[in-house]
């Protein structure tokens, strides 16, 4: 049983997860560049973090393979791309800390002008705004699934005046993405946090903009595809409108975009789950899951089973 890992070595793989489960060989795959020999021996699979696609590029090769393990919770552009007979699994729960520390962090940021101050520290200019405090604010959290209950337990501290949790579909206390018109209106902050699908695709566009009140603050901590840029730029351009986000499309933001210059918006390079919170939850994960990979047991965060169409 092997397992390509990302780690530098075996001593640097055990540092991290413990003894290797009884049976199970290990090969380091840190980066896309260098791929291991023994690409049809491999069975379980942990694609370099950040790596994009091109780890899978020799996946038709990988005659043995049974578990593609990712380690961010979006997995649209690998799902293609793993065949029939092979189980993929995400990395849900892994960016819950980070991603909604810094989702509260970017709506600190824009309401009380921090990126303005920093860039005010380097010429040595003591100019105070008025800002838009997080207290009493009604916040709408588009995507309510792990990321959003995470970031909706950082709110409870803030005062907020009331969140509102929308989802795929309504159950309990959370709505229908299908109410969203009626929502909107009586948003001040939208977050974002839904996966990326073909539903949500520029789901934030001209229309659903329209819909927000005068300096309300919309959140991006999703996917970039998710909102309409053109349509952001037109609304933030005019000052109607603030933004904070951590991703965009296109992505990289090309350094001549007018987003980088539009009033009121705060940009982060996709760093949700760039902190130090992400090493002990990855390792944890992948220790968990090579185990129970091992024993042939049921695997967690299955987004694909092995059998085509089957998820979960």
């Amino acid at each position: 049983m092997l397992a390509w890992l990302p780690y530098d070595d075996l001593a640097a793989a055990e540092q991290a997860l413990g003894p290797l489960p009884e049976g199970v060989e290990f090969e380091p795959f840190r980066t896309a560049d260098t791929p291991p020999q023994r690409v049809d021996e491999v069975g379980f699979f942990v694609v370099p973090y950040l790596s994009g696609t091109s780890p899978l590029d020799r996946i038709g090769e990988m005659t043995s393979l049974e578990v593609v393990q990712t380690q961010t919770a979006g997995y649209e552009e690998i799902l293609p791309l793993v065949p029939p007979g092979v189980t993929l699994c995400n990395a849900a729960g892994v960016h819950d800390a980070s991603t909604a520390e810094l989702a509260l962090a970017l709506i600190l940021a824009n309401g009380r002008h921090l990126d303005i101050y920093a860039r005010q520290q380097s010429e040595g200019l003591w100019k105070g705004r008025w800002g838009n405090a997080l207290a009493d604010k009604r916040v709408l959290i588009l995507g309510y699934g792990r990321i959003g209950s995470a970031i909706e337990r950082r709110l409870s501290g803030f005062e907020v005046a009331s969140v509102t949790k929308v989802a795929s579909r309504a159950r309990d206390d959370i709505h229908g993405v299908e109410e969203l018109p009626q929502l909107l209106p009586e948003a001040d902050i939208v977050i974002v946090i839904a996966p990326h699908t073909e539903q949500t695709d520029k789901i934030i566009n001209a229309e659903t903009l329209a819909l927000m009140p005068d300096d309300a603050l919309l959140v991006n901590m999703a996917r970039g595809k998710l909102v309409d840029t053109d349509a952001l730029v037109a609304e933030t351009s005019s000052g109607r409108l603030r933004a904070a986000l951590d991703v965009t499309e296109p992505e990289p933001l090309p350094a001549d975009h007018p987003l980088w210059t539009s009033s009121g918006v705060t940009i982060s390079p996709h760093v949700g789950g760039a902190s130090s919170a992400f090493t002990p939850r990855t390792n944890a994960l992948i220790s968990q899951q090579l185990g129970r990979w091992a024993r042939g047991e049921q695997l967690d965060n299955v987004v694909r089973a092995a059998q085509q169409g089957e998820s979960a």
